[in-house]
């Protein structure tokens, strides 16, 4: 009776174990369940190169923003296990990782249990685990590296220097003015909407400083690179953040470098905005791996493996036709202005509705008007920020075809309140309480409207 329930248990093990097998690539691949931050099950596949003759390096792939499914990273995967490089690469969390919030300390703690979970398996080196990430990967790995020892390198490609909201600030610019927007829209999504989705908490992690994490990797080998192309984090100004942080921590072996012809995520593109070749990833492609981007990487990867960590270098960085724009913090002013003058505009009608005070027609254009205008001109490149540059569409004389509208509502509002100072200057009513009480808050709503509709770029 023993022997049997020997059996079956032996024989229950291999049906419940990850089953590994070979394709033709000559690589094989293990499916692997691990836990998280949190204790939450994370799903992944171990690559490796079969017949390695001693344990060798490992490394954990962590993505970029998004659902992230393992499968957008399949071809650096394959790369770095043809290289001998045993890769966990694994499908991104969808609990406590949403569109408002993220959280790069439960995503480097899921980063760190897949480095565990390479330490553990036979035919890896624990002494040789790292990490690489891809755009907001560039983010969490030097972060979960930063946490532990337990990482023995760091390799990312597309990171950014600054916090996220002024990367997706550039981001959005970079992208417009590819749409042929002119600066002047652009000035107001990167520069007082930035501050206004940054002051009412619908960004996230707007306040996460890339820069003390990086101060922490002093003894760290780094490689960071950046496509040539890259679109969507500004890589002149990220490359030099990276240097001087890593250099003033006392890195010594931080390499900086390009990917010649490579798009953001270092596959092929012609200018960063399309991707050539490769797989297709919901419906797009990805790009094929851009000629030498993996080697770059396997190459340092089994250098430092050997004990031989390159010495600290940077390539010539390529021009960057757009600089950064600064994000102020705590702009509580970009959020309150706008509230302040729907506030003035809304009192008239709301008082109309209560009888209160004799309704004047010019005066109601003014309420009306002013309320489209703030409404309008704060949604348009809201939308920019929720939906991405394609909201801006269609451009017309450099400028969405909607704000056009929301500028002619602007010219509206000043017009209709030149009005309605000359109709009552001429009539000059008898001054009451009611009527004042009226007419104050959308006097003020309307002359406060011009220099706000001058810093949001209305007028321009």
């Amino acid at each position: 009776m023993a022997v049997l329930s020997s059996v079956l248990a032996g024989a229950l093990l291999l049906l419940t174990a990850p089953v590994a097998y070979a394709s033709g690539d000559g690589l094989v691949r293990q499916e692997a369940t691990f836990r998280g931050g949190g204790g939450l099950a994370l799903h992944g596949t171990v690559l490796s190169k079969g017949g390695a003759p001693s344990p060798g390096p490992g490394i954990v792939l962590v993505g970029g923003s998004g659902s992230g499914p393992r499968e957008e990273y399949r071809q650096e995967a394959e790369a770095f296990a043809r290289a001998g490089i045993t890769t966990l690469v694994y499908d991104k969390r969808t609990v406590g990782y949403s569109l408002l919030h993220r959280d790069f300390g439960l995503l480097a703690d899921d980063a760190l249990a897949g480095v565990r979970l390479l330490q553990a398996r036979h035919g890896v080196n624990p002494r040789r685990v790292g990490l690489w990430g891809f755009s907001e990967g560039g983010w969490v790995a030097p972060l979960a590296a930063a946490r532990s020892a337990d990482v023995a390198f760091v390799v990312t490609i597309g990171g950014s220097g600054y916090d996220p909201l002024r990367t997706q600030a550039w981001d959005l610019a970079t992208h417009l003015r590819n749409r042929g927007v002119g600066a002047s829209f652009r000035r107001t999504v990167d520069g007082p909407t930035a501050q206004f989705v940054g002051a009412t908490g619908l960004f996230p992690a707007v306040g996460y400083d890339p820069v003390p994490v990086l101060e922490r990797l002093h003894r760290t080998p780094v490689l960071a690179l950046w496509g040539e192309h890259d679109t969507q984090v500004p890589p002149r100004e990220s490359a030099r953040i990276f240097c001087e942080t890593l250099a003033r921590a006392g890195n010594q072996h931080a390499v900086m470098g390009f990917v010649v012809g490579g798009a953001h995520n270092g596959h092929r593109t012609s200018d960063g905005f399309d991707r050539i070749g490769g797989p297709l990833y919901h419906g797009k492609k990805l790009g094929e791996l851009a000629p030498g981007y993996a080697q770059t990487m396997t190459s340092w990867v089994r250098a430092v493996a050997a004990g031989h960590p390159p010495a600290s270098s940077v390539a010539p960085a390529p021009g960057q036709a757009l600089a950064a724009t600064a994000v102020p913090g705590n702009a509580w002013y970009a959020w309150l202005a706008p509230a302040l003058l729907l506030l003035g505009f809304t009192t008239y009608p709301m008082s109309a509705l209560l009888r209160r005070g004799p309704g004047r027609r010019p005066v109601r254009w003014v309420a009306g008007l002013g309320l489209l205008a703030v409404v309008t001109a704060v949604a348009c490149p809201f939308a920019v920020f929720v939906a991405g540059s394609g909201a801006a569409a269609p451009v017309v004389w450099g400028r969405p075809a909607v704000w056009l509208v929301v500028q002619g509502l602007s010219v509206a509002v000043v017009v209709s309140t030149c009005v309605s100072a000359t109709a009552l200057w001429r009539r000059r009513p008898t001054p009451s309480r009611a009527a004042w009480l009226r007419l104050a808050p959308v006097g003020l709503a309307a002359v406060g409207f011009v220099p706000w509709a001058v810093w949001w770029g209305v007028v321009a």
